[in-house]
């Protein structure tokens, strides 16, 4: 990747995809600044790693190297306003100024892009993949969306692999600049309607990823999905899913905390596969993950290593305590179909507990789009706590929220409203065996003050 350029400057450096990108970067012996509203876990690890940061919109706090328009590159996420003084600055002044999504698609084009898309499993089944082939002879490198258990990290660097895995981003139409080799998609279940409008322009965006697909690459796509792919001449389309597809599992085996069963592909099938992180969607994630790794040259045994090896991804179903009397995880759900499959596979764990979830909501768009869907999602637990909306980028919206939610939860539910700043008082009384905690806002912040008082 050679920009020619000596200094790269991340306007929201803080970003889960931008984090990554930095830290590409600051492997490559650049000069690394960044500018984010506030200092985080990712922020203080990349200062650790020496990327120059600073938590103040502030023309006069860009470092020296990144203030010159013919060696400084600068990078921005969509979520930032349009009225941001540094955007300003760079923009007023001539500098190169690209999206993440552009310099991942520059990477495709340098690198056998292995990209995962998807409503939602993507960052799992993206990881799981990274991780297979990173632990194989093909090995990788891969840009992902969380931060992995195996690598402490979001980014991984090879010196030799021809491969790049990807998480492939639909939010603001980010995956039309990437060319893959290989694609996952998970799921097209309408989401970012702030964006798209309607569902069918949320369709068409995937149609449109399809075509990018390099000739003679390859499409995975979920089975049931809605869209229609569009690939170029030369690309060989398999179908997966848990129990049909050209990739598929049969004689699924679940219960004393483990999960077992074979994959069935038309490269070649392995027996005796078990999950690392053992939780039903996972099944799902993985044939996916092990499709790509598959593709790319990863041996039958490496695999079956690999997939016990998984230890999981920050966020997405993350056991923070697993005693026999208490159970706590966190996940980052926060779409009503991800709710369901959450739900569902925790309610298969542990049939028979009393299990309480505690949803934090995100965005005040989403909320209004999809409050029927969150409530019917959330119904399925006997004992539901609603806290406030995150609004993350946006404004409120007039007679939006949490209470959407909490109104049409089913008549048998008991359930409680909370602010954020309740939720530890309600964790206190530990009237429940099992606790999960969702949503991909500021309630993960809460997450080692909970797992405290629990232990």
């Amino acid at each position: 990747m050679d920009y020619k350029m000596k200094a790269v400057y991340f306007v929201g450096i803080g970003g889960i995809g931008m984090s990554a990108i930095a830290r590409y970067f600051l492997n490559t012996g650049l000069t690394v600044g960044g500018y984010d509203k506030t200092p985080s876990p990712l922020t203080n690890a990349l200062e650790k790693e020496g990327a120059l940061i600073h938590y103040e919109d502030n023309v006069s706090l860009i470092p020296q190297a990144c203030k010159d328009n013919k060696e400084c590159l600068v990078i921005y996420t969509p979520a930032i306003p349009a009225t941001h003084t540094e955007m300003k600055f760079f923009r007023d002044n001539g500098f190169d100024i690209q999206k993440r999504a552009q310099v991942l698609g520059t990477l495709t084009r340098s690198l056998k892009g292995l990209c995962v898309a998807g409503t939602h499993g993507k960052t799992t089944t993206s990881s799981m993949a990274a991780h297979l082939l990173h632990q194989s002879h093909v090995d990788c490198n891969a840009f992902l969306g969380g931060i992995t258990k195996n690598y402490g990290t979001n980014y991984i660097l090879s010196k030799q692999s021809p491969f790049v895995v990807i998480e492939a981003d639909e939010f603001d139409r980010s995956f039309h600049w990437l060319t893959p080799w290989a694609t996952v998609i998970t799921s097209t279940d309408a989401d970012h309607l702030d964006i798209y409008g309607t569902e069918e322009a949320y369709l068409e965006s995937f149609s449109k990823y399809t075509s990018l697909i390099l000739p003679n690459g390859y499409l995975i796509l979920h089975t049931g999905l809605k869209m229609k792919p569009d690939t170029q001449k030369g690309v060989t389309t398999y179908t997966y899913s848990i129990d049909k597809g050209d990739f598929h599992a049969e004689n699924v085996k679940i219960g004393n905390g483990r999960i077992t069963f074979d994959f069935v592909s038309p490269l070649g099938n392995i027996r005796d596969i078990e999950l690392g992180v053992p939780v039903k969607v996972n099944i799902d994630n993985g044939i996916g993950a092990m499709a790509l790794a598959q593709i790319a040259g990863a041996t039958e045994e490496e695999i079956r290593r690999g997939m016990l090896s998984f230890g999981g991804v920050d966020r997405r179903f993350d056991f923070r305590i697993r005693r026999d009397d208490m159970v706590y995880l966190s996940d980052y759900a926060h779409h009503p179909e991800e709710i369901r499959q959450s739900l569902a596979s925790i309610k298969q764990l542990y049939e028979g507990r009393h299990i309480r979830v505690i949803f934090q909501p995100h965005l005040y768009t989403r909320t209004r789009d999809f409050y029927m869907d969150f409530a019917n999602a959330l119904s399925q637990l006997d004992d539901v706590v609603i806290a406030d909306i995150y609004p993350a980028r946006e404004e409120p919206i007039p007679g939006v929220t949490s209470d959407l939610i909490y109104d049409n939860l089913a008549k048998n539910v008991n359930k409680q409203k909370c602010s954020k700043d309740e939720i530890l008082d309600i964790v206190r009384k530990k009237d429940f065996d099992v606790l999960v905690t969702l949503g991909a806002g500021d309630i993960e912040d809460l997450s080692g003050e909970i797992a405290k008082i629990l232990e």
